[in-house]
Formats: structure tokens, sequence, C-alpha cells
């Protein structure tokens, strides 16, 4: 359930803070905030700083975001002006993440993206649903095939009622593509980018896509549970994905004194054929 808390006295400058209490952890988080400049111009700020997951149920971290999570946040923004969207995600559930669009993409407001570290795979697709896109030249865009995995033994045409679904929703994907090209741009440039698994930098994405540069800095950092999945992740944020084992949490030393009694009773076990 979603609160609003006023934060501040001025009444041409509040900021609300929209939080969740659903998460799976029990743990309240903030997905966004609405900030009412004055009474005639309203600007709401949406923060995808996560992967993107179809339901509460699958998010592992406090940033990860739902189609739940858009829907609270939409749910009062009716007569505001514009959406400002930041986006530092490295992708996630394709249905969850088209929801996310089309959700977006039905309010009336002028939106404007930021893509603030990286949005790749579905995040990408999240970001074109920006009236403006503004990509400092640091960051990155990915844009590939959408993928499943695999948790059960399934059978050959089990196989291809699953590929035949993957067509659509790259239908669906690359029909949002072509909403954000520049003049020119055929879909079949972009299919065949897609295909590849294309990895674009702020510096070279407006060679396809009508997206606006900004100098910048470092681009933000972003962790993912999805890095390991991509062919051609940069080596930079497959070390930011969370089953690299240096991102493991390392569990806690045994004394050395306590290792070599736990030895020694080992032996002593062996030799008397307890196992």
């Amino acid at each position: 359930m979603y609160k609003k808390t006023l934060k501040g006295g001025d009444i041409l400058e509040k900021v609300f803070k929209c939080t969740s209490r659903k998460n799976k952890n029990g743990v309240e988080k903030v997905v966004g905030k609405m900030e009412i400049k004055n009474l005639s111009d309203t600007t709401a700020e949406l923060l995808l700083y996560g992967d993107i997951v179809k339901d509460e149920w699958y998010k592992c971290s406090d940033n990860d975001t739902c189609p739940k999570d858009i829907v609270d946040f939409l749910k009062d923004l009716d007569n505001f002006e514009s959406l400002n969207i930041n986006i530092n995600s490295g992708g996630g559930s394709v249905h969850g993440g088209l929801a996310i669009y089309n959700q977006l993409k039905r309010h009336n407001g002028f939106k404007t993206v930021h893509i603030d570290g990286i949005a790749a795979s579905i995040s990408s697709v999240i970001a074109c649903v920006g009236d403006k896109v503004v990509i400092p030249t640091p960051s990155q865009f990915m844009i590939h095939k959408p993928s499943i995995c695999l948790w059960a033994n399934v059978n050959a045409n089990s196989l291809r009622k699953m590929a035949e679904t993957l067509d659509v929703c790259e239908e669906s994907i690359l029909n949002v593509y072509m909403t954000k090209v520049k003049n020119g741009i055929t879909k079949e440039q972009i299919q065949a980018l897609v295909n590849a698994e294309t990895w674009f930098t702020g510096e070279n994405v407006t060679d396809y896509f009508d997206f606006e540069i900004e100098e910048a800095g470092e681009a933000v950092a972003s962790a993912s549970m999805f890095y390991e999945n991509y062919n051609r992740t940069p080596k930079g944020l497959r070390d930011k994905s969370f089953f690299n084992d240096k991102n493991e949490p390392k569990p806690p030393q045994m004394p050395k004194e306590i290792r070599d009694l736990t030895q020694k009773i080992l032996e002593k076990q062996k030799n008397w054929g307890i196992d």
C-alpha cells in the first residue's frame, strides 16, 4: 500500500515520496517522488534504478520495479503536466517491462527520460517511452533479442511454442524502437542490431535513435542479475552481476585452531569408521 508524505513547508515547492510496504521482505522502499514546483507547473519524477520484474515476488532488491509499482505511482498523477523518468537498469522481465512502457505511455504529461547509467534489454524499451530521451555520453543503451530461462524439462512442441511467443515479444519491442529512430532508419536495420545484441554509448546511439546527448562525467554504476544472460556484456558490467563470485558475500573465516581441531575430529571419525 502506498502513502504520500509531505515534506517541507513551502506551498510552492512540495515533495511527496511514494513508498511500498509490499515487497517480499516486508521492507518499505522508495520507488519515486512527486515534486510540485508551483500550482500551475506540476512535475513528477520516477526512478527506475534496478531490475524490471513482473511482480513483487520476483524482487531481489529494494530497487527492483514491477508494473504494480507504476500503477500506484501514476494513480494520482492525471493532472501532472510532465514526468521525469530516470533509468539505470540492466533489464529484466519482457512482459513486466512492456506493461510498464504501456502504463507510462498512457500518461498525458510530457515525458523526459534520462538514462543515468544504463538502459539495457527491456529497460531500453521503457526508455523509448520518453517524448524526449537524454543520454550522457558515457551511459549505455543495449538492444537484443528477447530470451527465456528454462527451469524444467520441455519437449519440442513446448520449445516451438516458446519460440513463437518470443517472436511476438520481439515484434512488439521492434515496434517500440521504431517510434524513436531517426529519419531514414529502417526496421530491417534495427532488426539487425537487435539480432547482434548491440551495445551503444551516448556517443554513438544517436546514429540510429532520436536521442539528445548530454555531456557528463562517469556513468552511474548499476548492478543487475541479468548481465550474465547477455552474450556481449562489457566486462565492466559483467563484473557487476549479482552472480559474479566477487560480489558474493564471503562466509566468516574460521579461526585456525578451530579448523585444526575440526580436522582432527574428522580424521578420528574416519579411522573409527564413522561417516
